[in-house]
């Protein structure tokens, strides 16, 4: 299985959104993308063919620049132009992917907490495991675009071990693995407090396990989980399964795959999204495109895991339109043999 080795979790945004460049060079192939999208939705009636053969064949960095060009070129916002042009999963996968990677969490976010309830998988898929810098620029454009504060968004949508999570993701305060500070003594002591803190006084520890979970470098969590086996039987994931319930525990055990394993954490959402009675159609479209990138890794995990490659769950479990626009996607970056 494919291990997060390096030192701070894994960046979800290209290069370039980071850059928060306004006018970066698109080039004729983005002008030709927004010349196909404008005549598929010109006139009476849509191209939705059109429209899956253009957004779906895009990247993150194509859609930033797509977002940026569309609306020097035809005086209006790509946004706009998508908000009637359909509707169901396929429509809302559109709505998605007429945004930039950033705005399009931040659009994700809120219709997570739209209604009675927010859909906690949704939130803990885009909030949890992130890079401090993803999560910085996250925070500020959902400020940004809808002028309000993202913690207290969270604060309000959520409550009990849940929140805590939440809120220490949303720090963004990853630490810096330091060689002499994070050392396999202090791995020792770190899994003793969390075994310490599973046998019944669950109560006062839970901040600082979540804490270390999500604050510590990745490489030195995997140190903790790795004493924490050799010591304890089990990994740090089967800990919060046994001693976390509902949300909370799914939210955890993600959080530790996804700063440890993230291609197999990625993998079990979209798994996730696809089990039970019918398709979590928001959760498995948001898993699509928000990890689109990884996609070449979190196929080589799914397959290793289930059996059963990325494109045939989405094949199986979802037809017409919408599952056109998904496999495109797919196949842009993780092709089938």
């Amino acid at each position: 299985m494919i291990s997060n080795d390096e030192a701070t979790s894994i960046d979800l945004y290209p290069e370039l959104v980071h850059e928060e460049d306004l006018t970066p060079d698109c080039g004729v192939e983005i002008d030709e993308i927004c010349e196909k999208i404008h005549k598929a939705c010109k006139g009476w009636g849509t191209d939705e063919t059109g429209l899956i053969e253009t957004l779906g064949s895009t990247t993150p960095e194509d859609r930033l620049k797509i977002t940026l060009r569309y609306q020097d070129l035809y005086d209006k916002s790509l946004r706009s132009v998508m908000k009637s042009e359909a509707g169901g999963d396929f429509g809302k996968a559109l709505k998605y992917l007429s945004l930039n990677p950033v705005e399009a969490e931040c659009k994700m976010i809120k219709d997570a907490c739209k209604g009675i309830g927010s859909h906690k998988k949704i939130l803990f898929s885009i909030l949890c495991g992130r890079s401090n810098r993803d999560m910085e620029l996250l925070k500020k454009t959902y400020y940004k675009f809808y002028s309000k504060d993202l913690s207290a968004l969270i604060t309000s949508e959520s409550g009990g071990d849940i929140r805590k999570i939440f809120l220490a993701c949303l720090q963004a305060a990853e630490e810096d693995f330091d060689p002499d500070y994070d050392t396999e003594d202090k791995a020792k002591e770190d899994a003793e407090d969390i075994y310490k803190a599973g046998q019944g006084r669950w109560g006062t520890s839970e901040t600082k396990l979540f804490k270390l979970i999500v604050l510590t470098p990745p490489k030195y969590l995997s140190m903790v989980n790795a004493r924490y086996a050799n010591d304890y039987g089990y990994t740090l994931a089967k800990a919060m399964e046994k001693e976390l319930s509902g949300d909370a525990k799914d939210a955890a055990i993600f959080t530790v795959n996804m700063r440890l394993k993230p291609y197999e954490a990625i993998a079990g959402v979209i798994k996730a999204a696809c089990a039970g009675m019918g398709t979590d159609g928001d959760l498995l479209t948001t898993c699509i495109i928000r990890y689109q990138l990884l996609m070449g890794h979190v196929h080589f995990a799914h397959e290793e895991l289930y059996a059963k490659s990325v494109h045939d769950r989405v094949r199986s479990e979802v037809s017409g339109n919408y599952k056109k626009v998904l496999l495109a996607l797919l196949n842009k970056v993780s092709p089938e043999s």
